[in-house]
């Protein structure tokens, strides 16, 4: 099952990444200079729609059951719970 998981994920991953490069007005802007994000937009999506398609409502459950399953790919090596304020935001910002 783990071996599923990771290629879901990686191939999920991939697709965001070649969407978000086709069409680069769905990236938020970044300042060229400061300090970048810890998570690349395409990391942060797959990882909320992982969320969504495992069924997981508490985002900290969620967290705590990727670093356990998902731990291992380089995706969740930066995950703290200090990610989920910016995918809020995020969402705020779809909304508008």
């Amino acid at each position: 099952m783990r071996t599923d998981l990771d290629t879901l994920v990686t191939a999920l991953y991939v697709k965001i990444d070649d969407a978000l490069k086709a069409t680069p007005e769905l990236c938020r802007w970044r300042p060229k200079v400061g300090i970048p994000p810890r998570l690349s937009d395409a990391e942060l999506l797959t990882l909320a729609v992982m969320q969504a398609l495992l069924g997981f409502t508490s985002e900290a459950r969620w967290l705590r059951h990727a670093r356990t399953a998902l731990g291992h790919l380089r995706l969740l090596c930066v995950v703290k719970p200090r990610g989920v304020p910016r995918r809020r935001a995020g969402r705020s910002a779809q909304a508008a």
